[in-house]
């Protein structure tokens, strides 16, 4: 309980008195105010014994100290907690006992909630912040359970990206059939740093288009800025996923030394952000371009969504996690030294010798 709330509860109590007094009434006092004739008399008599500190909420229940576990046993459920960060509190109990530390799994789990280790989140994060305090060496299940975490966060769409360029998001957008164009298919492309976006419009969907989207808009606009594109995340449309050596796509990747990442089977939210993308595109351009104008030609529809791309990048503001309410442009702008800097450490890293250029 807060020090607010504390002195509200005394400040009623008190109320209640001073109100007594004046209506000269306990009963009508109890009525307006809420609280029963045998409440009234109990805070009076701890009023006149110690005045208003004495009418701190005497209900709180108080920890038992004598009841608790012995510190050895909790320092040992600690420690096994970073050790084995993916153990619930059942099997904790059962492996402590191995070990001749006794403890239920309600035991454990009081301790974990009085370390701030109640969940496997909250486990990895002190584990981490372990590591790099005490600079300790992970072992193989502390790498596994950072491991399964990362892939739990790609599931619910939480992407891990380090500078521009090191993750690019592609997915492709059904804008609708037009009369006197057709189908229209748009292929995205998003970076997941600095959300810069590109777009691009084809009258089908197949690998080829999607390696010409890479090849038309993206990777000239990282070589541009001297950024290489190091890996790449896509569902597992066939327009980005076949056989490796007579896929389009597949081979474009290859070709070009970009990894390729799929999202997780029947979880879409994984490549989040250019479902964002679309939905926005969608409300704040096509849904209004569409009513305003009669389209003849794909390239006529492309050179007003380029008109659009370019102000979402350079005038919108996003409220991304490496954004901070900037433009997606000025963020690539402010973080791409992240990007050169990494390329220098891996270049560092990596030597090419005169005999490989050979």
């Amino acid at each position: 309980m807060n020090v607010m709330t504390e002195r509200k509860i005394i400040r009623n109590k008190v109320g209640l008195l001073k109100l007594a007094e004046q209506l000269e009434s306990v009963s009508k006092a109890c009525k307006v105010m809420g609280f029963s004739r045998d409440s009234f008399y109990r805070f009076k008599e701890l009023y006149e014994q110690g005045g208003e500190a004495a009418l701190q909420e005497i209900s709180r229940r108080k920890p038992i100290l004598k009841n608790r576990v012995d510190p050895a046993i909790e320092e040992a459920v600690v420690s096994f907690a970073l050790e084995q960060p993916a153990f619930g509190q059942l099997r904790v109990s059962n492996e402590l006992k191995k070990r001749g530390v006794f403890i239920s799994s309600g035991g454990v789990r009081s301790i974990w909630q009085r370390n701030d280790l109640e969940t496997f989140k909250k486990r990895l994060a002190a584990l981490s912040a372990k590591v790099a305090q005490d600079g300790l060496i992970l072992t193989e299940d502390q790498l596994r359970a950072m491991e399964k975490a990362r892939e739990e966060k790609e599931a619910h769409g939480e992407i891990e990206t380090e500078h521009p360029g090191y993750l690019g998001s592609q997915d492709t957008y059904y804008v609708g059939n037009i009369k006197g164009v057709g189908r229209i298919y748009q292929q995205t492309f998003i970076d997941t740093y600095c959300k810069v976006a590109m777009v691009k419009l084809y009258d089908h969907k197949h690998a080829i288009t999607a390696a010409d989207m890479l090849n038309d808009r993206v990777l000239p606009w990282h070589e541009e800025h001297g950024i290489p594109l190091l890996r790449i995340l896509t569902d597992r449309g066939s327009e980005y996923c076949g056989n490796r050596e007579q896929h389009e796509y597949a081979l474009y990747l290859d070709l070009e030394g970009i990894d390729h990442t799929r999202t997780k089977t029947k979880s879409p939210q994984t490549n989040g952000i250019c479902e964002r993308f679309h939905q926005t595109i969608q409300n704040e351009f096509y849904a209004t371009a569409f009513r305003r104008k009669l389209y003849r030609s794909l390239e006529e529809l492309q050179t007003d969504v380029d008109i659009w791309v370019k102000d979402y990048n350079e005038q919108r503001t996003h409220s991304g996690k490496h954004c901070f309410g900037k433009t997606p442009m000025q963020t690539f702008i402010d973080s791409r030294h992240l990007a050169l800097e990494k390329q220098l450490d891996r270049a560092m890293q990596h030597p090419v010798t005169v005999a490989e250029t050979a």
